[in-house]
């Protein structure tokens, strides 16, 4: 029998494999010397509220309604009573939340992670494929999707043939195309206004966390590490959708700074102690997964570094930390707050 620790690691590796891509090769990176802590030391939490916040209660769609698709062909939404959304993010699902359509989602990603949808049925267990079937039962009336999705081009055919409208969108997410994404998802429920309210929300407080970062020399060096147990240490680096969050916080990705070329890297004591964070930044659940910060003091390494010397570590929700969509001006705010408010 596989004992439930190995398991829970085996899933949880396949999954961050999925989200972002991710390489096994330890890291391994030249000197680099430690700076001096540039931020408030000691261990820190950052939230936002569990659920999205709505910026309309109940908007009344204006149908029939006729988008682009990106896989080609523009897509004609006459119903959006029943919605379906599958995306490795939960940025569809969380965005019909935030449009106040909450009540109207049927199936979900598994990355559509917060209380309200706990009674909402997942259609990707494993991150990325839906069985057609399950989501047939659902009697989705349009079906919000992520284009990089394996299987999706295949499932989209074939729900077309069905007649249920299937609307795929970019799958890239950063900070910059938030707003597009949104206002691409308002288009396709029927929901402009609101979708523009959101948007103004969103670009807000965005601007309430940049006023927020200094202009420190040296930038803080931050460390995105994900962790589920001490058998599994990962290390952010470019594309992890954490170094793009850093850059924009005022910090200097100590991933990317070290040398890393893949988004995800397993990791060594000798390459956390290179890399040399000020800050260590991880989800709630992996922090609680090593023992919490005394846990994390013991992993090989941490204790070495500024970060580890200092206790610098923020913690955030799981399904709140790499949010890009309408909650990713909550999240840069929170974070902001955490990294330099004493």
């Amino acid at each position: 029998m596989r004992s439930p620790r190995r398991t829970g690691v085996t899933v949880a590796v396949a999954c961050l494999a999925l989200l972002v891509g991710c390489t096994t090769t330890p890291l391994q990176v030249g000197g680099s010397s430690p700076v001096p802590t540039v931020v408030p030391a000691g261990p820190r939490s950052a939230s936002i509220p569990a659920d999205p916040v709505p910026v309309e209660r109940n908007p009344v769609p204006q149908l029939p309604t006729t988008v682009a698709s990106s896989d080609g062909p523009n897509v004609t939404v006459t119903d959006v009573s029943r919605i379906v959304t599958l995306d490795r993010f939960g940025t569809y699902g969380t965005t019909v939340f935030a449009l106040g359509l909450g009540a109207n989602l049927v199936g979900r990603d598994i990355a559509t992670k917060f209380p309200a949808t706990a009674h909402i049925p997942v259609l990707t267990p494993d991150g990325t494929n839906a069985n057609l079937e399950a989501l047939l039962a659902l009697r989705p009336t349009v079906v919000l999707a992520d284009a990089s999705l394996p299987s999706i081009s295949a499932l989209a055919v074939r729900l077309r043939a069905a007649r249920i409208p299937v609307v795929l969108g970019e799958p890239s997410r950063n900070l910059d195309n938030t707003a597009a994404q949104l206002r691409a998802t308002a288009a396709a429920l029927g929901v402009v206004a609101a979708g523009e309210k959101l948007v103004e929300r969103v670009d807000g407080q965005i601007a309430q966390a940049r006023a927020l970062v200094p202009r420190l020399n040296p930038k803080p060096k931050i460390a995105f590490l994900y962790a589920r147990g001490t058998g599994l240490m990962i290390l952010g680096g470019p594309g992890s959708g954490a170094s793009e969050l850093i850059e924009f916080l005022g910090g200097v990705d100590a991933g990317t700074a070290a040398g890393l070329k893949e988004p995800y890297t397993s990791l060594t004591a000798e390459g956390l102690i290179k890399a040399a964070p000020d800050v260590l930044l991880m989800m709630t659940d992996g922090l609680a997964s090593v023992g919490g910060i005394d846990g994390l003091l013991r992993v090989p390494g941490v204790a070495q570094t500024p970060a580890g010397r200092t206790r610098t570590v923020i913690d955030m929700p799981d399904g709140q930390l790499l949010t890009f969509g309408p909650r990713t001006g909550a999240v840069a705010l929170a974070l902001a707050k955490a990294l330099y408010e004493d």
